[in-house]
């Protein structure tokens, strides 16, 4: 089957090894595997080939099933675009839509039951420094991603570096400040293989690996949940650990499993036993070598 990863430019631009290592374990399974970046994309909005998994509206060709790994807003127009069209995208590209917005996400999450802060959202620096009143509050963007824009507000005089966020068209959700050990716990899933790591939060911590940690109980339940009111089955949480338990404060489609061991066969196997589930109802083969990928054979 034809698989297409759409990928973001990487700094440094290097490919993700992870991304590397599941592609050959997917193509040593009989898979033809294809990485694009949505900026370098020619996407033929007004294609006139007809609706269905194959839409051709790629120059590259067509594929079988999509994964959207990048988190800009043209990527995720694309994989609109096609899932509009019937293509298959894994993630679904409803959820990866709905985790990109943060209202959307924490509303959804709550009212699942999932613990999360407070949160309010505001477009104004008049009406978000209204909720200021000496309680410690975090400010993040509406659809930031790798804690860009994220601050905490802590004394009036860090609203003067708020009032730019605030005024963005974009809008702001405020949180109360969850206390937790100086330590974000991020938790990554891949079906129902779950990893956990613990790094501290800043504006690079993307970039480092932290430390892997056993997965708390509590926090099983949580990806359960989370996995069950999202539809996302490729995904991470941060998580703070604060005196009444852990408690969600980001959630992200696709992330990039930094720090965690033993990801690649988990991930490769999910994502060949979703691409040819629709083949293998219909009667059809699963690729050769397949037996071999699931068990770990070199």
């Amino acid at each position: 089957m034809r698989l297409c990863f759409i990928t973001v430019r990487r700094v440094p631009d290097t490919p993700s090894p992870l991304l590397l290592d599941v592609s050959r374990l997917l193509e040593r399974a009989g898979h033809d595997v294809r990485h694009e970046r949505a900026e370098d994309m020619v996407f033929t909005v007004t294609s006139r080939v007809a609706t269905g998994p194959w839409c051709d509206c790629l120059a590259s060709g067509p594929a079988d099933l999509y994964l959207l790994k990048s988190h800009t807003e043209l990527a995720l127009s694309i994989a609109g675009a096609l899932h509009d069209r019937g293509a298959r995208l894994l993630n679904p590209y409803p959820a990866c839509a709905a985790a990109q917005d943060k209202v959307r996400a924490t509303a959804a999450l709550h009212r699942a039951g999932v613990p999360v802060p407070a949160t309010q959202v505001v477009a104004g620096h008049a009406a978000a420094a209204a909720l200021f009143r000496g309680t410690p509050l975090v400010v993040k963007p509406v659809r930031g991603h790798r804690g860009a824009g994220v601050s905490i507000v802590s004394t009036e005089g860090d609203l003067d570096g708020w009032q730019a966020l605030a005024d963005t068209d974009g809008g702001l959700l405020v949180q109360d400040l969850v206390d937790g050990p100086g330590e974000d716990l991020k938790v990554y899933v891949v079906g129902r293989d779950v990893w956990a790591v613990r790094k501290p939060f800043g504006p690079d911590s993307f970039t480092r690996p932290g430390r892997p940690v056993a997965v708390d109980p509590e926090v099983g339940r949580i990806v359960e949940r989370v996995s069950r009111t999202t539809g996302l089955s490729i995904y991470g949480l941060d998580i703070i650990e604060g005196p009444n338990g852990p408690v969600v404060v980001d959630l992200n489609y696709f992330p990039g499993y930094k720090g965690c061991v033993g990801v690649a066969e988990p991930m490769a196997r999910h994502i060949h036993e979703f691409a040819v589930r629709r083949d293998d109802a219909a009667g059809e083969s699963a690729p050769a070598h397949v037996a071999d990928l699931l068990a770990g054979v070199p």
